[in-house]
Parts: C-alpha cells; sequence; structure tokens
C-alpha cells in the first residue's frame, strides 16, 4: 500500500485498503495525549522510523479542514484532538476530534467566545489533554471543559474568568492543563491566591489554589524531589514549586521579568537540575535540592536586551538537554549550544529557518537524533553534538498561513504531536497526518 499526497484540504487518497479498516500494525507505538508527548518532556520513543526522507515532500496520508489556532494536537485511543476559532457567523471556539487513521471527524465541540483585550486573536493556544477516557480543553478566555474523550460530551466546564476574575495575560490563557494523579492543575492568573488551580478532575471541584501571581503562557510540569511529587510552575513573578495534592507552596525562586511578563517555554528537568529561558530574560539554571524541598540557583546569563543576547533567549520553543548540553531556539531563530554547566555558548546555526524575530521551531529528541519542526513547515532529522548542527534530511510537511502572524507569508508556530510512526500538524486551515515509518521512506 502507498500514500499519495493529497492536493485538497479535506480527505486522504490511497492505494490500497488495509489503512481504511483500521489502525494498522506500522503506526502502532506511543500516544502523544497531552503537551509535549506522554511525559511532557517533549521526547519521542519510537522505533522503525525513517533515517532519511526520500524526498523534498512527505507522503501525507490525509488531510481535515481546521479553523485557526496555535493549540498543537494530541493524540490518544487512535483519536487526534485539536482546538481551533471560527468567527463566522459567530465567534466560537471549538474542541475537535478526528480518526487518526483517516482524518474523519469523529465530533466537534462548539462554544460561543468573545476575545476581549487579546493580542493575536486567531485561535485556542492550549493542547488539549487526554487522561482516562477524558479530554481537558483551555480556552484562550479562560473556558474549561472536561469533555467525555469518545463522544465529545460535557462531563463538567467552568468559565474560568467570571469565576476567579483572571488577570488576562496579553495573548490570553496558554499553558496546556496538566494531570496529576487525581488533579486538574491550570495556570490562570485568578484573584484572591488563584494563580494556579487544582480541580478535581473527574468532578471539576475546586480542590485548592495557590499564588497571587500573574500568569505567564508556560505550561506547568511535575517532577519528583527530596521524596516527593512537585508542580513546577513559571509565573509572573516565580518559579515555584507545589504539592499537586494540597497547592502548599512548597518553595519559589524569584525571576524577573526586566520589560513584560513573557515565559513561554516550558520549564526544563534534567536530573537534579531545572533549564528556564525567556525571550528578555536569557537563561536560568536551578539545582533541584534532594535532601529538602529547595532550589538553588547554579547560573543566570542573560544579554542586554532580545538582540544583544547572551546564552539564550527563547521565546516559543522549549530547549532540550542532551548529554551535558543544552540546545533551543533563541529569539531571531538562532539554533544555540550551550554548555549546561556554565551557560557558556558552544556554537550558533542559522541553517535551521530563515532568521527572523520571534523565527520559531520545535525540538523533539528521538534515539540518536533530533527531529526539528520550524516555522517554515518544514520537518528536518538532525543530530546535535557539541561539535555542531548536521542535518541529515529535510522535507515539507505543512504549509505557513498568515493567521498566527500576518508577517514573512505567514508561520507555523504549533508543536506537532509524534504519535506512533507518524506526525500530526496543524496550520490555520488544515490539520494533517503524514507516514515517517521505515518502509515508508523509499
Amino acid at each position: 500500500m502507498r500514500f499519495l499526497k493529497s492536493k485538497g484540504v479535506v480527505g486522504w487518497l490511497l492505494v490500497g485498503v488495509v489503512g481504511v479498516l483500521g489502525r494498522g500494525a506500522d503506526s502502532l507505538g506511543d500516544d502523544w495525549p497531552q503537551w509535549r508527548g506522554p511525559k511532557r518532556d517533549g521526547v519521542w520513543r519510537e522505533t522503525g522510523v525513517v533515517q532519511k526522507f526520500s524526498g523534498k515532500d512527505l507522503l501525507i496520508v490525509w488531510r481535515a479542514r481546521v479553523g485557526g489556532g496555535y493549540s498543537g494536537p494530541t493524540v490518544a485511543s487512535s483519536r487526534v484532538y485539536v482546538m481551533d476559532r471560527l468567527t463566522e457567523p459567530r465567534q466560537v471556539e471549538r474542541v475537535l476530534c478526528f480518526d487518526a487513521e483517516t482524518g474523519r471527524s469523529i465530533w466537534k465541540k462548539e462554544y460561543a467566545c468573545k476575545y476581549r483585550d487579546v493580542s493575536y486573536e486567531t485561535g485556542p493556544r492550549a493542547s488539549v489533554t487526554i487522561d482516562e477516557g477524558r479530554a481537558y480543553a483551555l480556552g484562550t478566555m479562560g473556558h474549561m471543559h472536561c469533555l467525555d474523550a469518545r463522544t465529545g460530551e460535557v462531563i463538567w466546564k467552568h468559565d474560568l474568568n467570571a469565576e476567579y476574575r483572571i488577570q488576562m495575560p496579553i495573548w490570553g490563557i496558554s499553558g496546556a492543563p496538566l494531570v496529576e494523579g487525581e488533579v486538574l492543575i491550570v495556570m490562570i492568573g485568578g484573584e484572591d491566591g488563584a494563580c494556579v488551580v487544582g480541580f478535581d478532575k473527574r468532578t471539576g471541584k475546586e480542590l485548592w489554589r495557590g499564588l497571587d501571581d500573574q500568569a505567564t503562557y508556560a505550561a506547568p510540569i511535575v517532577l519528583d524531589q527530596a521524596g516527593r511529587r512537585v508542580v513546577v510552575v513559571w509565573t509572573g513573578e516565580h518559579i515555584a514549586g507545589l504539592d499537586p495534592t494540597t497547592g502548599e507552596v512548597l518553595w519559589t525562586h524569584p525571576y524577573e521579568h526586566r520589560r513584560m511578563i513573557i515565559a513561554i517555554a516550558t520549564p526544563v528537568v534534567h536530573d537534579d537540575l531545572l533549564f528556564f529561558s525567556g525571550f528578555f530574560d536569557g537563561s536560568l539554571l536551578l539545582r533541584l535540592r534532594q535532601d529538602e524541598l529547595g532550589v538553588e540557583q547554579v547560573w543566570l546569563v542573560k544579554g542586554a536586551d532580545e538582540r544583544h543576547t547572551k546564552a539564550l533567549h527563547s521565546i516559543i520553543s522549549t530547549p532540550i538537554i542532551l548529554d551535558g548540553f543544552i540546545y533551543g531556539i533563541c529569539s531571531y531563530g538562532q539554533l544555540r549550544c550551550l554548555d549546561l554547566k556554565t551557560g557558556r555558548r558552544v556554537w550558533e546555526s542559522n541553517r535551521v529557518m530563515p532568521l527572523a524575530r520571534w523565527a520559531t521551531a520545535h525540538l523533539v529528541p528521538q534515539g540518536d537524533k533530533v527531529w526539528i519542526f520550524n516555522e517554515r513547515g518544514d520537518l528536518i532529522i538532525s543530530q546535535l553534538s557539541p561539535e555542531g548542527y548536521k542535518e541529515i534530511s529535510r522535507a515539507h510537511l505543512i504549509d505557513p498561513t498568515m493567521g498566527q502572524l500576518p508577517r514573512r507569508g505567514g508561520v507555523c508556530w504549533t508543536h506537532p504531536a509524534f504519535a506512533g510512526r507518524r506526525v500530526y500538524v496543524r496550520n490555520d486551515e488544515t490539520l494533517v497526518c503524514a507516514d515517517l515509518s521505515a518502509k515508508r521512506s523509499d
């Protein structure tokens, strides 16, 4: 069976009939059920994938029409979930569910949502989180829905903006919901100590609230420290560790935002280290104490501003840590390598994409390779080491669109999902699925 690249914005073409009968054995593997994958660490743990592309374009399995949005797809139990926004005939946000094998629409949940005092209005930001048959969707203005992942029926919902009087970030609510045990954790920046709120994931009942800080755009993560589970959040004033069951603040570390609150990249955990990078504020490395709950600063390196940078000034892209070195995309699209011990820049490459303000690419380790999806819609297979950037292969996956950024011919800023041996990614018009299994390479 061969997959043919579809030219339309809806549907899929294939030679053979196996694909329509169910999820094929060649595409089985780990799901991508939340922001940055199963462990929220951005790692693709699949084997049997292509080592080099056979042409300049990828073979597309299917395409499906979607509206605008920054929400990256998630994949669970042979289904793909994504959020979008429509403005005609009325302003609505939607949660969409597609068959992962064929792209067939299974269900959609639509609700009225007018954007107020939010810049970059293309659509929702947060990826849908899937857990135990439930889909948790958080919209730009704070609409929180818990849906039956199979049917789309509403289990519970909140209008968080109305209930918690959110001090709305300039670009809206963005951090993907986090499930830890029985608690759903979201950062919303509400009043009365509700920067971060924990809900009963089954009923939607508030269990706790924590911090008086302003919200940022960075998704929370959870880690192990000193024999405890700790939720780490990067707020407008602090980096903080919270007890996921009670919301108790276990430790905080100040992180000054010099010009504006613009924390977007997800905190990166590596052994007992925590790494953060911001557009104006450079890079910070903390050490997680293991004898008690607390952190200590290892180093902080920042340039004079986003143009005159040191270390790494990330904007949307989350860095990765491999073998004692940090790799990430800096403020104008430069791929940089830092020494983890010191923050010293080892090298810089401008080959991933054209340099431009806020230029974005997502780095996903897989085996000894790093897959890079850049804002031009290209998928790159690379190897990163202290010796430099080695590009193995590059193919085009999806065209940029103008909704997410109406400059430089448009961009693709959403993070792809790598599930099984396939990749799923969207722009402001189309959700696409491409096969990356090794036997498709010829």
